[in-house]
């Protein structure tokens, strides 16, 4: 019998569990000088969920989705992304909008409500947090083909986790990066569950990279937790699709050591030995001992760095809790160019309740 075509999935992990290095891993990737300012950053990342956290806990911020476990999949995303590029995140890369110079204090503004949190100061390019499943892939596409008819130079990347790779929207995207041959990275952070919705019972497909085969991309897994892996497969799709060899579809296998956000309780749905077994592995470990290995990291070193990157973030907290509350009429302003009668009452009786009028 004749086979029409056949497909393999590579797998990349460089950096294991345990802190070893493969002997096939990228010397400039493996560099611990190289890696020591991400390593940085995914430290950053963490101090700012954690104090996120805290702040939704005691009434200061709205629902917030947490991204611990995911630092080095989050921070080595963003990092080849060249400024004019574009992001397209759903609601839970923090670290890679951070990356692309995304203030915290924003961040913490849209959690708490104020959508001036979205027009990012710095990064005029990148789309704001998706709430919506998958719809940002579709997004991304959209600009990717922009960037193509123009004739420029320019990467679009998304991301959406494992149940969003079931969303229509997100096969419609991976369509349209194969079939357009478009310079765009689409990025499933597989960590384990849709909410309270398991990988196992998402789909039947034995990975969730093989999804791109449909559409004619370079598909690939990887060690999510493994930052050296990641800047690889990263770097080689991004690389990719500015040279106009089209799309990369790279799924990160990860973990979600949080709930899947504060009004979530993820005992309910998930055993307490599963999650302590993801600790043992999660990013932190291995690229710390890795470093300290390597001479490059101490104790110390990391001690005085919490305690600088505590004070950064707490300095974005008073920035975002001391920012001036808009106007009530902004809810009404921006939704028409030519604002119909009824929301222009709705609008002036708002007002009138805030002493606006």
């Amino acid at each position: 019998m004749k086979v029409a075509a056949s497909f393999e999935v590579p797998y990349i992990q460089y950096l294991d569990a345990d802190g070893n290095l493969a002997p096939d891993a990228p010397a400039d990737l493996a560099d611990p000088q190289f890696l020591l300012p991400y390593f940085r950053k995914m430290v950053a990342c963490r101090a700012f969920d954690t104090k996120a956290i805290a702040l939704q806990r005691t009434g200061k911020l709205g629902t917030y989705a947490s991204s611990l476990g995911h630092e080095a999949t989050h921070v080595g995303m963003g990092a080849f992304l060249e400024k004019e590029d574009l992001f397209a995140p759903s609601y839970r890369e923090h670290a890679t909008l951070f990356e692309r110079g995304v203030q915290m204090r924003e961040i913490l503004l849209y959690w708490g409500g104020d959508e001036r949190g979205s027009d990012f100061a710095n990064a005029r390019h990148d789309f704001p947090l998706c709430v919506p499943i998958s719809t940002q892939m579709l997004h991304a596409a959209g600009a990717a083909l922009a960037f193509k008819l123009r004739g420029e130079n320019k990467v679009a990347m998304s991301s959406c986790g494992d149940g969003g790779s079931s969303k229509t929207d997100f096969y419609a995207a991976v369509n349209s990066a194969g079939a357009f041959k478009l310079p765009l990275v689409l990025c499933i952070v597989n960590n384990g569950w849709a909410i309270s919705v398991p990988r196992s019972a998402q789909t039947g497909a034995e990975t969730l990279a093989q999804k791109g085969f449909a559409g004619g991309l370079t598909s690939v897994q990887v060690d999510g937790n493994d930052l050296i892996a990641v800047l690889k497969a990263c770097r080689d799709a991004i690389n990719q699709a500015r040279n106009g060899d089209g799309g990369t579809l790279i799924e990160f296998l990860t973990y979600r050591l949080h709930d899947h956000t504060t009004a979530d309780d993820a005992r309910r749905y998930r055993g307490a030995e599963e999650v302590e077994n993801a600790w043992k592995v999660e990013p932190f470990i291995r690229l710390r001992k890795y470093l300290t290995d390597k001479g490059v990291w101490s104790e110390e070193q990391e001690k005085q760095l919490i305690e600088e990157t505590n004070a950064f973030v707490a300095d974005e907290i008073d920035a975002y809790l001391t920012t001036p509350m808009p106007p009530v009429s902004a809810m009404f302003d921006y939704l028409y160019a030519d604002m119909p009668p009824e929301v222009l009452e709705q609008r002036e009786l708002a007002m009138q309740r805030e002493g606006q009028a």
